[in-house]
């Protein structure tokens, strides 16, 4: 269910501190990598397939990492959030705080497992700095 909040900026910060803190949060081990495919052919599911995505041209899947070549490698952590958690603004304020601390962009890929509560998200950053991006993350989780 998608929220709408009527609150400051400081209410919004409390109320994502609280969420965040609430969230189920994994690091996935390894790296990560996007395969890409004509539009006209779409990528094998496999169980280590986390998203995939598509534009008028080509399919995008998100994949353990490897291939050789010149791919970007990412990171991935994820967030399941707690049932009824009104994370409306979630991802924007999250981003916000790891461009400002990084220095760094992210790429967020949502979805929905109304059984877990319902939203959640993997959050891919340049694989060189996703323990920097989990010390954000813990951080403002409390701990």
């Amino acid at each position: 269910m998608v929220n709408v909040s009527v609150e400051t900026a400081e209410e919004t910060e409390q109320r994502l501190r609280r969420v965040i803190a609430q969230a189920e949060l994994v690091v996935h081990d390894g790296v990560w990598c996007f395969e890409e495919s004509p539009a006209d052919r779409p990528p094998a599911l496999t169980h280590e397939t986390l998203a995939v995505v598509r534009d008028q041209e080509s399919w995008s899947r998100l994949v353990p990492f490897s291939q050789q070549g010149d791919v970007e490698r990412f990171g991935i952590f994820s967030f399941h959030f707690a049932g009824q958690a009104d994370n409306s603004g979630f991802v924007g304020w999250l981003a916000t705080r790891l461009k400002a601390e990084l220095g760094t962009g992210v790429f967020v890929v949502c979805g929905s497992n109304r059984a877990r509560g319902g939203i959640y998200d993997y959050w891919g950053c340049p694989i060189d700095l996703l323990d920097q991006a989990t010390a954000v993350v813990e951080a403002l989780r409390g701990r």
